[in-house]
């Protein structure tokens, strides 16, 4: 039922519960230097047995629409290999996981865990969605926001980035945002940090320019 309520949703007076088994779920974890040297090895999930727990149906709730999550599209081209390079200059380890899932990326502050098996476009998005979390969350910066406004600092930096280099989110992003209860106050206050993270990726993000060097008229003259 929690939920459910934090969607806006609400179980319908009279309906019961659905029985299911549930997984119980604990954390197996490493010593320090192995967690520090694997980010895999971080806090490892294992499975410790199972519980009986209820669970309601869509059609047993009313209240707000939920919302439609669409995928990320488009041809993200060479910008997905500056994105993987910039991360890399900054430090940023990049690794690829299964065992971040359901998540589709995580930052562990000098570090980026992706989930494999998404599109490059979307993998794309949630690089810059982690990266954002990189640039502005994991300082101290970090003690003065809320888990809302983080996500939708780092969700706001992911639409600016994406839709300059002409990805097709539709309201992938909106719908992030509002999963996570930001709204367009929130955003205003934090427009100054999202405008100056957004700018600091598209810059990496442009290409080298070629840079041609003059040639003086006395060997220009031998040329022709």
């Amino acid at each position: 039922m929690y939920a459910w309520n934090q969607l806006g949703r609400r179980v319908k007076k009279g309906e019961k519960g659905i029985r299911i088994l549930a997984p119980i779920i604990g954390i197996k974890r490493e010593r320090d230097e192995e967690a520090e040297k694997d980010i895999t090895k971080q806090n490892t999930r294992v499975l410790v047995g199972f519980r009986n727990a209820y669970v309601f149906d869509v059609s047993q709730t009313e209240g707000a629409e939920l919302p439609a999550m669409r995928e990320v599209s488009s041809d993200v081209g060479e910008n997905y290999d500056r994105l993987v390079s910039f991360i890399k200059l900054q430090g940023i380890e990049l690794v690829f996981t299964d065992k971040i899932a359901p998540a589709l990326g995580m930052s562990y502050g000098g570090r980026i865990a992706i989930l494999p098996g998404q599109s490059k476009a979307e993998t794309f998005a949630t690089l810059v969605h982690e990266l954002g979390h990189e640039m502005l969350h994991k300082a101290e910066r970090r003690t003065t926001t809320t888990k809302t406004v983080r996500e939708t600092e780092a969700e706001a930096i992911a639409f600016v980035v994406g839709k300059a280099v002409g990805l097709e989110a539709g309201t992938a992003s909106a719908d992030y945002i509002n999963l996570y209860h930001g709204n367009a106050s929130l955003l205003a206050e934090s427009l100054e940090v999202i405008k100056d993270a957004s700018a600091v990726i598209l810059a990496a993000l442009q290409p080298p320019i070629a840079v041609e060097a003059e040639m003086p008229d006395a060997e220009l003259a031998k040329v022709a």
